[in-house]
């Protein structure tokens, strides 16, 4: 089945950098537009970044723009984002997501807390 599998979160402080990754199973990774969404307390999930089956990249935000990076490893099923320059706002559950066969899947997410 297709699983999923975000890591990388954490507590860290204001100005901080943390990697994320989020390895894939039970489908053909390659093939497959990765994104990266974020869920903040008592806000909707957001959708931060997409990574194109052949790398391409999108960060949807404009206060993430130049402090977040989206990449991909297919020889490896991983998706990462690499966030730099992180605040307090940056505090969220991040998680991963993929469509496969027209459903879509989420990881289990990881916490991100930035302190001031």
């Amino acid at each position: 089945q297709v699983q999923l599998v975000e890591s990388g979160g954490g507590l860290v402080q204001s100005g901080g950098s943390l990697r994320l990754s989020c390895v894939g199973s039970g489908f053909v990774f390659s093939t497959n537009t990765m994104r990266w969404y974020r869920q903040a307390p008592g806000k909707e999930r957001e959708l931060v970044a997409t990574i194109s089956s052949t790398g391409e990249t999108i960060i949807f935000e404009d206060s993430m723009k130049g402090r977040f990076t989206a990449s991909r490893d297919n020889a490896e099923n991983t998706a990462y984002l690499q966030m730099n320059s992180l605040n307090p706002d940056d505090t969220a559950v991040y998680y991963c997501g993929a469509t496969v066969h027209s459903r879509r899947y989420w990881g289990q997410g990881t916490q991100v807390t930035v302190s001031s």
